[in-house]
């Protein structure tokens, strides 16, 4: 475990395990560390792990600001601490944070691999399928995020994880309110909304992976994958578009894949 000094006196808090080429986590808005800790001790086997706790939660300063340039700003000084050009792993709203600082230093960031969800704006997914293509149906949850944190929580991680169990979803919950505070969520996923990373998407070319499944990883909230597909190859045509038959969630599936990329 390690702490990373910012100018504006926030220290990041990050863990570094394993040995071989970097991997890193962007973090995203909902991220947990528990989310993915089977997938990482799969990587850890071969592969140098970074994670981290964005700025204003989990154990680093429980302070903002929240906008895309800070965390970006954060990321970059991450990757630089942990050495190397990292294959770096995106999900959520992380796609564009990771897009920029991987357009922008690709000495520290040698591919970008979005799992599920892919760096474009909200504007190119308007008038298809999706829960993210209504207007009102964003306006609510984000509603939902500043008067009703721990509803909007369950309503999220209910649509997208129907695996879980009541009790396993009323345990992540907890510990995601624990973890994550109302302030941070509700900025980053307002960010996130009107963020417009195409251009760094499309900057990236071949560097950029887009991963897909039949069940998805963002649940009813985005196209599914074919429609996802014909936007990827619509607005960034040089990327590598890679459909699993195997959930992208599952461990040993991401793992396998990450590990073909960063071979590549």
């Amino acid at each position: 475990m390690a702490e990373l000094e910012r100018p504006d006196g926030v220290t990041v808090h990050y863990e570094v395990s394993g040995e071989g080429p970097v991997v890193a986590l962007a973090s995203y808005w909902s991220w947990n560390p528990a989310v993915f800790s089977e997938m990482f001790a799969e990587l850890e086997l071969d592969h140098r792990v970074l994670t981290y706790d964005l700025r204003g939660t989990g154990q680093s300063s429980r302070r903002g600001p929240y906008d895309i340039e800070t965390d970006s700003s954060d990321l970059e000084a991450l990757l630089e601490a942990a050495g190397g050009a990292a294959a770096l792993i995106a999900v959520a709203d992380s796609a564009n944070r990771a897009a920029k600082v991987a357009a922008r230093r690709p000495d520290l960031a040698a591919s970008l691999v979005c799992l599920g969800t892919a760096p474009f704006a909200r504007s190119a997914l308007l008038g298809r399928e999706g829960m993210i293509a209504s207007d009102s149906v964003v306006d609510a949850f984000v509603e939902m995020l500043s008067r009703d944190y721990r509803g909007a929580l369950r309503t999220l991680l209910a649509a997208t994880n129907e695996q879980m169990s009541e009790e396993q979803l009323g345990e992540r919950v907890r510990t995601q309110l624990d973890y994550c505070p109302q302030e941070a969520a509700l900025g980053r996923v307002r960010e996130w909304l009107r963020g417009d990373p195409e251009r760094d998407a499309r900057d990236l070319g071949p560097r950029l992976w887009i991963a897909t499944s039949p069940d998805g990883v963002a649940g009813p909230w985005l196209p599914d994958p074919d429609e996802m597909e014909n936007v990827t190859a619509e607005l960034v045509p040089e990327a590598h578009r890679l459909f699993l038959e195997g959930a992208v969630s599952q461990p040993s599936v991401a793992a396998d894949l990450i590990r073909e990329i960063v071979a590549a």
